[in-house]
């Protein structure tokens, strides 16, 4: 009897992991519902990790919007979120400082995170160009052969 006789589901399993793995965002920016900042469904907690604010905050503007402005359609917005946004995964944490300070830089506009990365790309080129112009030169092969012959 082999292991997956035993457990009909650990092959299902296995894909289910790795197609979560493969199609997940990289982002940690993602709206979660929290899995520790969580008193009823994890929604306010989960606004509050995303945008960095105190879930406690985000909490009291919810019962503050529910007595105040709307009620229920802030109760309405707060189930659609309940229903609509994923649990966090449990493999989902802390990044490294490094990760935090990147993903802290990138936007969350498409268009302006494009913009950014088409004009880095373009320096880069500009770059690129300008060094390449530099060594093909007859002044950066002439100071090479000085070089050589200075080293023999």
């Amino acid at each position: 009897m082999t292991h997956s006789d035993r457990h009909p589901h650990s092959g299902r399993d296995r894909h289910r992991k790795y197609e979560d793995e493969m199609f997940r965002s990289p982002n940690p920016k993602r709206l979660y519902r929290s899995r520790n900042e969580r008193i009823l469904a994890g929604v306010c907690g989960g606004i509050g990790e995303r945008y960095g604010w105190d879930p406690l905050v985000v909490r009291l503007l919810t019962v503050a919007a529910f007595f105040f402005l709307a009620g229920p359609l802030v109760l309405l917005a707060y189930i659609v979120m309940w229903l609509i946004v994923p649990k966090a995964p449990k493999s989902y944490g802390h990044l490294a400082p490094e990760e935090e300070a990147f993903w802290r830089g990138v936007s969350d506009r498409p268009k302006t995170t494009y913009s950014g990365l088409k004009y880095t790309f373009m320096d880069l080129e500009d770059r690129l160009q300008n060094l390449e112009a530099s060594v093909t030169s007859d002044e950066w092969r002439l100071r090479r052969e000085f070089r050589n012959l200075e080293k023999n």
